[in-house]
């Protein structure tokens, strides 16, 4: 039975307060049927749970339990207040008592477990404010976890949905070439992997959202090789058109290498050519082999860009080589250049017989004309004169 309250309410205080709490207990019943359905409580209830998830959800069900259980005692108590109420001569005292008074009742086999007690024979009895503090504490547990449950999905499965959908678009590509992918494969499995993960235990994937990111960037990357090899496919005959007359660029590049180097071996003494240039006839087998992939467009992207790649570099280093070895004949030309220039220098100063000037002036031509051109010695003599010429000029 319920236990002993204050003093008896008046009738207006016992209306005040009934009205009050039927209040309170409409807003709670509708806050309980709220979390009952969220949609991610309805999706808690339909799964098969795993790991940490499934451990708090476990102990989330029993405090639901508990929880509408005690709910339905505190609506009898109001349905019993109210009854009470509507009769011709109602009792102030028991209305009082249920209002106020320890009037809800804990029965001994509903007392959580945790909280019995081997030598308690009776159930207990706690106010309405207690009842409802009760409540107010398992509806805040339930809840907490069906929001974190709700945040981590929120969180995660987008980063699933947008890797699924590269990964759909990919497949599509993949399927348009006719061919098999085993890293598409892979990723497939690893998205389904992590799904099954974050669906069942979402509270023990937080963790994944590095791992689910990569899943996404390796799947777009897939997309974007799978579309490439697509654009091979549709350019490829123009593309390796275009590969030939570059290779044929390169032979050309080569044999004006070759050529400018037996011109400095001719005219320059003592020249160390570099090493020649000879990736021509290499990149013409390796343009031919193109055509042996055989439809594999995937392979095929991978060599044809690294033979456009390695023809832009056989052009480029046969560049170099030609105007390494032209800038000797360059070099040579620098210093018949400048000893024209001194000599016209020597003739204006009034020196142009001058026996001492001849020499030099004669040294360094019969070396810069005299083929082949020893440039380090002509170097030399050019130098030479230059300070002889510079020296009369400043005396003068």
């Amino acid at each position: 039975m319920p236990g002993a309250a204050g003093p008896p309410m008046s009738m207006e205080g016992v209306d005040h307060a009934l009205r009050r709490r039927m209040e309170e207990r409409d807003r709670v019943a509708g806050d309980m049927l709220d979390l009952d359905d969220h949609p991610s409580h309805r999706l808690l209830k339909g799964l098969t749970l795993t790991g940490e998830t499934a451990r708090r959800w476990e102990q989330a069900q029993i405090t639901l339990v508990n929880l509408w259980w005690l709910f339905d005692a505190y609506r009898r108590v109001l349905d019993h207040a109210q009854e009470v109420r509507a009769a011709g001569r109602p009792d102030l005292g028991l209305l009082t008592a249920l209002l106020t008074g320890p009037s809800v009742e804990l029965k001994a086999e509903d007392v959580p477990i945790e909280k019995r007690s081997l030598l308690r024979a009776q159930g207990e009895w706690i106010t309405l404010d207690l009842a409802l503090a009760g409540m107010d504490g398992s509806y805040r547990e339930v809840a907490e976890l069906i929001g974190a449950v709700d945040t981590a999905w929120n969180t995660l499965l987008p980063v699933i949905d947008e890797a699924d959908a590269s990964r759909r678009a990919a497949r599509e590509l993949a399927d348009s070439l006719s061919a098999a992918d085993p890293e598409l494969d892979r990723l497939d499995a690893q998205a389904t992997r992590l799904r099954e993960r974050v669906t069942t235990d979402p509270l023990g994937s937080t963790g994944l959202l590095g791992e689910l990111d990569a899943l996404g960037r390796a799947a777009q990357a897939r997309r974007n090789e799978l579309a490439q090899a697509i654009r091979v496919r549709e350019e490829y005959a123009g593309r390796a058109g275009r590969l030939g007359e570059r290779v044929e660029a390169v032979a050309e590049a080569e044999r004006e290498a070759r050529r400018v180097r037996d011109l400095v071996l001719v005219k320059i003494q003592s020249a160390s050519p570099p090493e020649m240039p000879d990736q021509a006839p290499t990149l013409r087998d390796r343009l031919a082999a193109l055509d042996t992939a055989d439809g594999r467009w995937l392979e095929l992207v991978e060599r044809l860009t690294a033979l456009e790649r390695g023809v832009e570099e056989a052009l480029a280093h046969a560049t170099r080589v030609t105007e390494s070895m032209a800038g000797l004949i360059g070099r040579r030309d620098e210093l018949r250049g400048r000893l024209s220039a001194y000599q016209a220098k020597a003739v204006r100063l009034g020196y142009a017989e001058d026996v001492a000037l001849a020499g030099l002036y004669g040294a360094a031509r019969d070396l810069l004309w005299t083929a082949p051109c020893d440039l380090r010695r002509a170097t030399v003599a050019v130098a030479e004169y230059q300070r002889a010429i510079t020296g009369i000029g400043a005396a003068g």
